[in-house]
């Protein structure tokens, strides 16, 4: 195979595919008349449409890249046999225990359940954080969006930041004008998109191969790591359980805490319609997720009979170069450029349900609380709501420019960012929920722990220069410390006593935490 430069025809479908997203942004902005229609789109969206948003809000251009990239470097356990395995129990425990307590109850933000149980600061707590880490999330997807697209389309790494200021200009425009609806639509559109060029590129392999049976995998690969069912040892990349566990405990936790997910799951008309919807996101996640394992196992034995031709590029260590490096150099003209647009599809969807959910729990949980918002016309907040995806929209881009820093290939940079306070802060959630007698006290408390040990699993290697800990055991740990710190410090007895009295219990609290990070810091030294 002789490999080719990105193309004028892949040019102009790129461009020809942001001018749809923006027409479709303008078409539905005439429909906008109150935050409700802007934010859960009158709660009248279709199933489908919304099961496929759900899914879209999940999957990113981190996800497209990083299924084949783990693939290709480490074999299907992770991607595959885990993240499949665990649908069936993880659609049995959200469709039907999580979904109808979202459902019953009149919310647009999923923070205002803590509001009811655990109060206010509880309510704004998680508010917080999930903020804090969407905003990181987003700059991290666009980050990786931009670098992806200079290598794609072989342009000079310079041209990296004016590529992700345009990728972040133009969903924040069409994310601005059309609100949730817009970003639903798109979503189902680009969706397609990523599930077209996936089946394209193993269509094509296998025209190039000579059949299916030249790519299909019939044993476990020299260069991929053994795999156990289980082991103790930490530094273990990979289990099986620990796969099955991560995965499962994800899935869960993050259908609770993702306002993007949440947000989705409102705008359809009732509980049963939220549990269809949420059952399309599972069928969709599962399809994707083997059609792009799939597509690690074609291209890894394209690049068999097919040598890549980049000095220092190997199975062993960059699993997440090989699909750009086949979009850019072997697909057909016009074709790249489809894909291409599937993989800016990818991070637009992302960037798009971020800012749109990130501003609805900032309206939500903060501004709508203070008295002179209730005096606006629904004219003046749906323009503050505009405004404030533009203000999120240029601060991803800002931020995107600071992103870089986390160890690891694209599966383990996921774990090690966005998903860490996943656990921590569905804690919140738990105790609101499921513990009759949580406190708020108990909570807040329960999250600091839990996020603490997330932080240490995650960044372990960094912190302390030892050998790094599998990504595998943070949301796992970070679970089970959450549940059962609330729970524990629940039973302080902190309901009506004196601000001074909670402080002092506070640290309290806090010393054991402090003291075992003390030990663990020392002990590794």
């Amino acid at each position: 195979m002789v490999p080719r430069d990105f193309g004028l025809l892949d040019t102009a479908v790129l461009v020809i595919y942001a001018a749809v997203l923006l027409g479709i942004g303008i078409y539905y902005s005439r429909r906008q008349q109150t935050t409700e229609e802007y934010f859960v789109g009158g709660r009248g969206m279709n199933p489908i449409v919304a099961g496929i948003s759900v899914f879209a809000a999940y999957f990113s251009v981190i996800s497209y890249i990083a299924t084949p990239g783990e693939y290709i470097q480490y074999g299907p356990g992770v991607m595959v046999f885990a993240s499949l395995s665990i649908m069936p129990i993880a659609y049995v425990i959200v469709g039907w225990l999580i979904v109808p307590v979202i459902m019953r109850l009149p919310i647009t933000s999923a923070y205002e359940l803590l509001e009811a149980r655990l109060g206010r600061s509880v309510r704004q707590a998680g508010s917080l954080i999930y903020i804090v880490t969407r905003l990181g999330w987003m700059a991290v997807i666009l980050y990786t969006s931009a670098i992806i697209l200079v290598r794609v389309i072989g342009c000079d790494p310079r041209w990296h930041y004016p590529l992700a200021i345009m990728v972040g200009a133009v969903t924040t425009t069409y994310t601005l004008i059309g609100g949730i609806r817009t970003v639903m639509v798109t979503e189902v559109l680009q969706s397609g998109m990523l599930v077209l060029g996936a089946f394209l590129t193993i269509i094509l392999i296998t025209v190039q191969l000579g059949g299916v049976g030249a790519w299909w995998p019939h044993h476990w690969e020299p260069h991929w790591p053994t795999q156990p069912v289980f082991s103790w040892d930490p530094h273990i990349r990979v289990t099986l359980v620990g796969a099955v566990l991560t995965a499962l405990v994800g899935q869960i936790c993050r259908i609770v805490v993702d306002q993007s997910a949440v947000q989705r799951l409102l705008t359809t008309r009732d509980a049963p319609a939220a549990r269809r919807a949420y059952l399309v996101s599972m069928i969709t996640i599962a399809v994707v997720s083997l059609t792009l394992s799939l597509v690690g196992a074609a291209l890894l034995a394209f690049y068999r009979r097919n040598p890549p031709g980049v000095p220092g590029l190997d199975f062993n260590h960059h699993g997440d170069a090989f699909f750009p490096l086949y979009i850019s150099h072997y697909l057909p003209t016009g074709i790249s450029g489809l894909m291409v647009a599937s993989l800016m599809a990818a991070a637009m969807s992302c960037l798009a349900g971020g800012i749109n959910s990130t501003i609805t729990v900032l309206t939500k949980d903060f501004i709508e609380t203070a008295p002179s918002h209730h005096r606006r016309s629904d004219k003046a907040k749906l323009r503050l709501s505009r405004w404030l995806v533009l203000f999120f929209g240029v601060a991803v881009i800002v931020g995107s420019v600071g992103v870089g820093a986390v160890r690891g290939n694209l599966v383990e940079v996921a774990n090690k960012t966005w998903n860490l306070l996943v656990c921590p802060t569905f804690g919140l959630f738990f105790l609101a929920i499921f513990i009759r007698y949580a406190t708020s006290f108990g909570a807040l408390i329960g999250a600091v722990y839990s996020a603490t040990a997330a932080v240490l699993l995650a960044y372990w290697d960094m912190i302390t220069g030892r050998p790094g800990i599998s990504f595998t055991w943070i949301m796992p740990v970070s679970f089970a410390v959450s549940l059962a710190a609330g729970c524990l410090f629940s039973l302080v007895p902190t309901r009506g006593r004196p601000a001074r009295v909670v402080g002092a219990y506070a640290v309290l609290a806090l010393l054991p935490l402090a003291a075992a990070v003390t030990w663990l810091l020392r002990g590794s030294a």
